[in-house]
C-alpha cells in the first residue's frame, strides 16, 4: 500500500491532475476518489480524475473554476458538477447514497453521506479508494487493496448488476484495461444478470454511452471481446461478434484522422444488414457522423477487401477500388485480408494530389461542364501511375483528355 502522502505527491505530479489539485488545494473535505487513486497503486499514470466533497461540491466547483479560469456544468439531480474549460475537465461529486427504485433504474440520490459510505455506492472494489486532498489520509473498501494485488474485480454488493446493470459493460472494459479478471462470485452473479435479461432494463442511450467507452479503450479489441466472452455481446445485439484479432489489426490500420471507435465497432458488426445496423445504432444513440462511418465499414469493407485482395496495381487501380470509401472502412478491408494494398492507400496514395484544378484548365482555352473534372481525374491517375510529374504535364494530361472527351479548347 502507497502511503497517503506519497498517492498524493504521485498524483500532483500527473499533468492531468496537477492543476486541478493545485485549484481545490485548501478546500475542506475533498478527496480523489476511484480510478486516479487504482491507477497509482498500480503504478500507472492517471488519465482522468474524480473527486467527492464531504459538503458542498456546488461551491468546491464554482470556486475552483474561477480559479482555473473555466466553466462549471451542475447535475443538481445527481449532485455532480463538471468543471471543464482552460485545458482541463473533471468531475466533482458530493458525497451520497443511492438507491434504485428498480432494476436499470437511474438512482435516486441522497447527499450529506460520509465518505466511507460514499464508496459503498461503487461498481468494484478497486475503484473505492480516495485520499484526502488536504493529506489527511485515505479510505477504502476493506478489500480493495487485497484484490488491486490479486487482479480481481469483486462488486461490492450482491445486487451490484441488478441496481445497475451497465456494470456488466465496464466489467468488460476493466477486464481489458486492468488485465483483471471477475473474481469467481462476481462472474457468477455476472452470468446470472446476463442470463436474466439484466441489459433490458438499460436505456439503450446508457447502453450506447457505455459501449463508445468500450471502443475508445487502450485495447477496444480486448474489450469488446470481453463483452463476447461475457455473452454481453449476444445479450446486446444477436448479430454483434467482437473477435479482438481483426479489431486490433484494423486498429493497426486506421490512420490519425480516422475514428478509431468506428473501426472498433465496425469489427464487430460484419454480421449486421445495412439498415438493421443503422437501426441499431440508432436505438443506442450513437452520434450520426460515427454512425455512417461504422455503417458502411462493416457494410462495405468485405466487398473492398475482396477486390483490393484481388489485384491493385497500379495505383490508378487502387484509387479506382477505393473511390470514395472513407478511412475507417479501407482500414477494416486490410484487416479483411488486404493490408497491403490498405496501408498503400491510407499512408501515400490518398494524399496524391494535382498541382492544377478546373481554373487552369479554363485558362488554357477549355469550355466550362462535367467534362472538366473527369480530366482532372484522368490526370490525377496519370500522376499516380507517375507518367506525369509537375503542373506542365498535368495540364497537357488533362487538355488530352478533354480532347479524347470531344470539344476541347478553341
Amino acid at each position: 500500500m502507497i502511503s497517503a502522502p506519497e498517492l498524493l505527491r504521485r498524483l500532483r505530479a500527473a499533468p492531468a491532475c496537477a492543476p486541478v489539485l493545485e485549484a481545490v488545494a485548501g478546500e475542506p473535505g475533498v478527496h480523489v476518489v476511484g480510478g486516479a487513486v487504482r491507477d497509482v497503486e498500480l503504478g500507472r499514470a492517471p488519465l482522468e480524475l474524480d473527486l467527492v466533497v464531504e459538503g458542498d461540491a456546488s461551491a468546491v466547483a464554482a470556486r475552483a473554476a474561477r480559479r482555473l479560469g473555466a466553466g462549471a456544468l451542475e447535475h443538481r439531480r445527481f449532485g455532480t458538477v463538471t468543471v471543464r474549460g482552460a485545458g482541463v475537465r473533471f468531475d466533482l461529486a458530493g458525497a451520497r447514497t443511492e438507491r434504485y427504485a428498480h432494476p436499470g433504474a437511474l438512482p435516486e440520490v441522497a447527499l450529506g453521506a460520509s465518505l466511507a459510505h460514499d464508496l459503498q455506492r461503487r461498481d468494484f472494489t478497486v475503484n473505492a479508494i480516495a485520499v484526502a486532498v488536504d493529506g489527511s489520509g485515505r479510505t477504502q473498501h476493506p478489500q480493495a487493496l487485497a484484490d488491486l494485488s490479486a487482479g480481481w474485480l469483486r462488486i461490492l454488493h450482491e445486487r451490484s448488476f441488478s441496481d445497475d446493470p451497465t456494470r456488466l459493460l465496464r466489467l468488460a472494459r476493466y477486464r481489458s484495461r486492468l488485465g483483471f479478471s471477475a473474481e469467481p462470485a462476481t462472474s457468477a452473479l455476472a452470468a446470472d444478470a446476463v442470463r436474466g435479461g439484466a441489459l433490458r432494463h438499460v436505456s439503450g442511450t446508457r447502453i450506447g454511452a457505455e459501449l463508445r467507452l468500450l471502443a475508445c479503450e487502450p485495447d477496444p479489441g480486448g474489450a469488446l471481446q470481453a463483452l463476447r466472452d461475457q455473452g454481453l455481446a449476444a445479450a446486446l445485439h444477436v448479430r454483434l461478434a467482437p473477435e479482438a484479432d481483426l479489431c486490433r489489426r484494423a486498429l493497426a490500420l486506421t490512420p490519425a484522422d480516422a475514428s478509431t471507435g468506428a473501426v472498433a465497432m465496425a469489427s464487430a458488426c460484419l454480421g449486421f444488414g445495412a439498415g438493421e445496423l443503422a437501426s441499431w445504432l440508432d436505438e443506442i444513440a450513437w452520434p450520426a457522423a460515427e454512425r455512417d462511418a461504422i455503417v458502411e465499414a462493416a457494410g462495405t469493407a468485405p466487398g473492398l477487401a475482396h477486390v483490393l485482395a484481388s489485384g491493385a496495381e497500379p495505383p490508378s487501380r487502387l484509387a479506382a477500388a477505393v473511390g470514395r470509401s472513407r478511412p475507417e472502412t479501407v482500414a477494416l478491408a486490410g484487416a479483411l485480408g488486404a493490408p497491403g494494398p490498405a496501408a498503400r492507400w491510407l499512408q501515400q496514395e490518398r494524399h496524391v494530389g494535382l498541382e492544377i484544378d478546373g481554373a487552369d484548365l479554363l485558362a488554357a482555352g477549355a469550355a466550362p461542364g462535367p467534362a472538366l473534372g473527369a480530366a482532372l481525374e484522368s490526370a490525377l491517375a496519370a500522376r499516380r501511375d507517375g507518367t506525369v510529374r509537375g503542373r506542365e504535364q498535368e495540364l497537357a494530361a488533362a487538355l488530352s483528355a478533354l480532347r479524347g472527351a470531344g470539344p476541347g479548347p478553341s
